[in-house]
């Protein structure tokens, strides 16, 4: 198959035994549809060597560094009241630390204008 509409048709009459003419266009035109897709990249449904090998590309990459770090976990008290009353408290790396209280950037209301922090 070709980009080229005409071509795929010549192609399809020489090929296929289409029963009518007007399905051979459909077919002709959908095809040359789907080659300028697969021209653009990849298509939903069609799996081309080329796009399979992408693929395993991408998933046989192995980071430098993992994203999931576990030398050092900072949990606060809840969480390590939970992991002590399930038992697994004494996972090693796991460190206490007290929660910080976000203060709010913007203090203002439209009744409270004058509100100084």
């Amino acid at each position: 198959m070709t980009l080229d509409f005409h071509t795929n048709k010549k192609l399809l009459e020489e090929v296929a035994i289409i029963p009518s003419k007007r399905l051979r266009n459909k077919i002709a035109g959908f095809s040359t549809h789907l080659m300028k897709r697969i021209q653009k990249g990849p298509v939903r449904g069609i799996s081309l060597k080329l796009q399979e090998e992408e693929r395993e590309r991408r998933m046989d990459f192995v980071p430098d560094v993992s994203a999931i770090n576990t030398d050092h976990i900072e949990v606060d008290k809840e969480t390590l009241e939970m992991l002590h009353s399930l038992g697994i408290s004494d996972i090693p790396g796991i460190t206490k630390v007290d929660p910080v209280a976000v203060q709010p950037s913007f203090l203002f209301t439209r009744r409270n204008k004058d509100f100084k922090a």
